[in-house]
């Protein structure tokens, strides 16, 4: 083998090798933008991003409707009334017994007041009426299930209680619905 070929072998071995680079970088270049536009973009991350709520300004026996990841939620201070008519409740009027003291949250050192549950009835997914009879805290209008003031179902085709969401009390005045319970 003469120095001349030996030469053009390691000329032929860079081109090769350079032509092989080229081309892996313009495969990644062009692969990148499609695998980016994949991730989801940041409103799409705030659809599903815990929401914090100011309690402060709610009175005992309101009831508010927050929403979190497209879906409503209620978020009610009970009374004293409601909270002893959900506690002496019997298991025999619901459905899906579940005690009310597992269904009645309070912050860290504070009552347990808060019933926060989700507003969509499970039985087809409507949306519940508050009512005000003490022991009985939704109905149904369209096939008429009812629900305590925690959300137990009592009467209706609603097969299970209203679900809880994950939350979690920041502090006496802050609940952040899609925290994890600390």
């Amino acid at each position: 083998m003469s120095e001349s070929d030996h030469g053009e072998t390691n000329r032929r071995d860079f081109l090769y090798i350079a032509t092989g680079a080229a081309g892996v970088v313009a495969v990644g270049g062009s692969v990148w933008p499609l695998v980016s536009q994949m991730q989801p973009n940041e409103r799409e991350k705030a659809a599903g991003a815990p929401v914090e709520i100011d309690l402060s300004a709610i009175e005992a026996g309101q009831l508010i409707t927050v929403v979190w990841r497209g879906a409503p939620y209620f978020i009610r201070k009970l009374t004293e009334s409601e909270i002893k008519a959900a506690e002496d409740a019997g298991q025999a009027e619901f459905r899906d017994f579940q005690p009310a003291d597992e269904r009645i949250a309070a912050p860290e050192g504070g009552s347990k007041e808060w019933t926060i549950v989700a507003a969509n009835c499970t039985h087809l997914g409507c949306i519940p009426t508050k009512i005000d009879t003490g022991f009985e805290g939704w109905i149904c209008p369209c096939h008429g299930s009812k629900f305590d003031v925690t959300g137990r179902v009592t009467k209706g085709p609603a097969p299970i209680n209203l679900p809880l969401p994950p939350f979690a009390f920041a502090d006496a005045d802050r609940l952040i619905i899609g925290a994890d319970k600390a």
